[in-house]
């Protein structure tokens, strides 16, 4: 048993190792020799110090035999306990008061959570924080600007023309004239109603007079170039090309298809002709058998 070997292992950081690994290399320490280093605890009772089971410590031994902590002699069998050397490459030293004080605050400095930590120093500002008196010179500074006029803008409305139309309400509008306006009265264009053929509401599909030529949907008088009723947006594009390799799939699948199958009956009557024969006299049979049932159906719905 070595009381020092288990004190150096209990003061290990908990960077270098956790708390299994800690309690596991505590009993190799404390069933070790003080001179040799050697130690042979036990799987049963490393269980027992750790508080896990027999699969959990023997990842843990690994762990710390990988970590450099361990050097396993004797690999354990049936009826013999395993051997372990305990800090193979030297017993590190105890720290004193004074490096644990400096640990504890070292950790407190360091930010709760390293990934999400400034990895570059902060910066300097560029200017120092404005004042009071920094705010209202600027606030005085802009009200200036919106006081001076600009140059080249006019200020208010101009002076009236006198050909301008006096202020005031029209007494009415002029009717005009749906023929024209000869006497040079303005009026509005007259209305399709009054033309002596007006076209239907149903022209541009009657190829009537007045249809439009070209029309890509009832919104767009010419296709646009991404417009679902025109068929020319990206999702109709992909979805008619989508269509189009379908078919081609499909009409390459028939094709085989029919190859397989002529290719099967070559061989068939080249290996077995009367086979082949049979075949189609039961094909001829079923044919006919089909026709004379739908004639006897027929005559029956006649009578």
């Amino acid at each position: 048993m070595s009381i020092q070997l288990m004190v150096v292992a209990a003061y290990l950081p908990k960077e270098v190792i956790n708390q299994t690994q800690k309690a596991v290399l505590m009993k190799i320490a404390d069933s070790a020799d003080d001179q040799t280093r050697l130690a042979r605890p036990g799987l049963e009772r490393m269980m027992a110090w750790a508080g896990v089971g027999e699969k959990q410590v023997i990842t843990v031994v690994t762990q710390l035999v990988g970590l450099g902590l361990v050097e396993r002699v004797t690999v354990g069998r049936v009826g013999l306990r395993a051997e372990y050397r305990v800090f193979p490459h030297g017993v590190p030293p105890i720290p004193s008061t004074e490096e644990l004080i400096e640990r504890r605050r070292a950790a407190q400095r360091a930010p709760k959570n390293p990934r999400l930590a400034r990895k570059s120093p902060r910066r300097k500002p560029s200017a120092a924080a404005r004042t009071q008196q920094d705010v209202a010179a600027r606030e005085e500074a802009r009200a200036a600007a919106e006081a001076t006029p600009e140059a080249g803008l006019p200020q208010g409305n101009p002076d009236p023309a006198p050909g301008r139309v006096a202020a005031g309400k029209p007494s009415g509008l002029p009717q005009g004239n749906r023929a024209g306006s000869p006497g040079e009265t303005p009026s509005l264009p007259p209305s399709s109603s009054s033309l002596p053929n007006p076209p239907t509401p149903t022209a541009d599909t009657a190829g009537e007079p007045g249809a439009r030529q070209g029309a890509g949907c009832p919104r767009h008088a010419e296709p646009v170039a991404s417009c679902r009723g025109c068929g020319t947006n990206p999702r109709a594009g992909r979805e008619e090309a989508r269509r189009d390799a379908a078919d081609r799939e499909h009409r390459s699948q028939q094709e085989w298809l029919r190859e397989f199958f002529a290719e099967r009956e070559r061989r068939m009557a080249e290996t077995d002709p009367q086979a082949v024969e049979m075949a189609r006299q039961r094909v001829y049979d079923l044919a006919r058998m089909g026709r004379e049932q739908a004639a006897n159906a027929r005559r029956q719905q006649r009578r």
